[in-house]
């Protein structure tokens, strides 16, 4: 469906996206994740044909994005993160000149404005000025645009920024509604909202790929810490002791509970232990009585904090590395030049 191979794009001195490759095949929700300034948005518009690249190929449904423009753009509905609305066109009327510029057949417009108003929710206010919409509905309206003439790809750049609680609820369930006749590719720095719509998440950091998996397959391939919490009945030295003899515990702290005699316990075990039930059991042995028993395991934000994270202290160390390389360098330079100092008197002397 989209092929991007080898994907470079500079800015002067700047590299913004920096040698990206991915393939996005059909009937899927793609997440793009990363963080702000991470190359995302420049990604996505030259995907749309936008930017041009500095290197690089992007393929839409086998047509190069800027040899066979035409064809490609076909296959793409685009919506920005700010949506090119006209303030002073009625819903219908932007729809009507957006179909118009999409070059749709004159016979089918009217069809295809009533479907894409009914997906999107629009049809109510159909008839307003778009400067007189919330923003959750012109975000709506920027969408049936992009839906118009019905593309195969969707390409959908912070849908949700700066809608309400309800807003984004509403707006997630309509993109969850457009799997099944479109692929989509979903643009975000808000991890909540890619875990909860997305099947596949590309994560690019400083215009690099640094992983591309299902939610599922992020957290399994993650090493991540598991943490433990509960509520019991008992003495904290005793808790300490029964708990840390065991070796998939790494960590345990306690805390007064809510009541005197009820401790709040935090255990760490060791990655991938199955700590609930080895700690459940001990616990039983022991005659403790548990309260209550909750599982923290690491989530997308960590998966999100320790990728991007990483990916930065490497960068931070090779740029340490090179500079002790040419510090070492200037200064053996240095001591060359001083060992040369009396060799060239000595023969500037001898000359006279």
């Amino acid at each position: 469906m989209i092929e991007v191979e080898n994907l470079v794009k500079k800015y002067g001195g700047h590299t913004a996206v920096d040698h990206l490759s991915f393939r996005v095949e059909k009937g899927q929700i793609y997440g793009f994740l990363g963080p702000n300034g991470a190359g995302k948005s420049t990604t996505m518009n030259i995907m749309t044909g936008y930017l041009a690249a500095t290197e690089g190929t992007v393929r839409i449904n086998g047509h190069d994005i800027l040899k066979e423009a035409e064809e490609a753009k076909k296959c793409i509905g685009y919506l920005p993160e700010i949506p090119p609305l006209y303030p002073d066109m009625t819903v219908y009327e932007y729809l009507s000149f957006a179909a118009e510029i999409k070059k749709l057949p004159r016979k089918e417009r009217r069809e295809q404005i009533i479907k894409v108003m009914d997906m999107t929710m629009v049809n109510e206010v159909s008839g307003r000025l778009i400067k007189n919409l919330s923003k959750g509905f012109r975000q709506r309206v920027g969408l049936a645009q992009a839906l118009l003439g019905s593309p195969e790809v969707l390409i959908l750049d912070e849908p949700t920024a700066g809608l309400d609680p309800r807003q984004i609820i509403e707006i997630r369930d309509l993109i969850r509604s457009l799997r099944k006749d479109h692929t989509v590719i979903l643009s975000s720095h808000i991890l909540s909202e890619v875990s909860a719509v997305c099947d596949h998440i590309m994560i690019i950091s400083e215009g690099r790929m640094v992983a591309s998996d299902s939610p599922e397959g992020l957290k399994k391939r993650q090493t991540t810490k598991t943490v433990l919490k509960l509520l019991v009945i008992g003495n904290a030295q005793k808790m300490k002791e029964l708990l840390k003899s065991l070796s998939c515990v790494k960590e345990v702290t306690c805390q007064t509970g809510p009541d005197p005699d009820t401790l709040d316990l935090t255990i760490e075990g060791a990655e991938h232990a199955d700590l609930s039930r080895t700690v459940g059991k001990r616990l039983a042995e022991n005659r403790v009585p548990v309260l209550s028993m909750n599982t923290e395991t690491g989530s997308l934000e960590d998966i999100f904090l320790t990728l991007t994270a990483s990916e930065t202290e490497a960068d931070i160390q090779e740029a340490a590395v090179e500079r002790n390389r040419q510090e070492t360098a200037d200064a053996q330079e240095e001591m060359a030049d001083r060992e040369k100092e009396p060799e060239e008197n000595g023969q500037l002397q001898e000359g006279e």
